[in-house]
């Protein structure tokens, strides 16, 4: 699993949850491929666990769509498709949409104040090319203006549906690794600076916009990465 960072467990916590919930990280950050299979002995090694909490972990993800388990209990990760694609960013426009506009309502100066550092984090690791930092402290920013909300449903949900788009983030990954190494940047802070900046104000159409456009954004570069057929485009 190419950038994992996956590290043992030994307590009775986290031999259930603390393998789920490092499985889930590690989907949601794109380090596993696109139709990559998953065998349990090699998970329960990286672990340092018996196969019996890495199976459930792999249950757990399969019934959340992260996964696909297959008939002999192999797991996969899903396949890409620009349909697939198009249709997660769907349910994350709506929803995520919605979250950011709840935010924009009740969010303290404080928790404003604590989205902006991550993201003046998430650009700062894109400069240093540092491509699975930048690529976290996204997510963290994303999630931490939903949590704003203070809609837990709301926060479930979209945290299921990046665990299905997590196979996207891997093609994206790629895709800006490639880009810095031919030295090519970005301003990897534009659209997140405008969020932050209709949350001090609260303007929460403003802020639901903007992160409709960011996430719209992220769709379109990846679905020129995409042939119509789902296979991924080099170079």
């Amino acid at each position: 699993m190419a950038g994992a960072t996956l590290s043992k467990v030994s307590t009775r916590f986290t031999l259930q949850d603390g393998v789920y919930e490092q499985l889930q990280q590690a989907l949601m950050w794109g380090q596993f491929e696109p139709s990559q299979a998953i065998t349990i002995s090699s998970l329960a090694s990286e672990f340092g666990t018996s196969h019996m909490p890495v199976r459930e972990a792999l249950r757990r993800l399969a019934a959340e769509k992260a996964l696909e388990i297959g008939s002999n209990g192999s797991a996969r990760v899903p396949a890409v498709s620009r349909e697939n694609l198009d249709d997660i960013c769907l349910a994350r426009l709506s929803l995520e949409g919605t979250a950011t506009e709840e935010a924009a309502k009740q969010a303290t100066v404080e928790q404003i104040n604590t989205a902006e550092a991550l993201s003046k984090e998430h650009a700062r690791l894109g400069d240093a090319g540092d491509v699975l930092g930048m690529l976290r402290k996204n997510q963290e920013f994303h999630f931490a203006v939903y949590e704003m909300s203070g809609s837990k449903v709301l926060h479930q949900l979209i945290l299921m549906l990046w665990l299905r788009f997590g196979p996207y983030m891997r093609l994206l990954s790629d895709h800006v690794e490639r880009e810095i190494q031919n030295g090519k940047t970005d301003d990897f802070e534009r659209i997140h600076r405008q969020i932050i900046t209709a949350l001090r104000e609260g303007d929460a159409k403003r802020a639901r916009a903007m992160m409709r456009e960011d996430i719209q954004t992220t769709r379109d570069l990846i679905r020129t990465l995409l042939t119509p057929a789902g296979s991924v485009m080099r170079g």
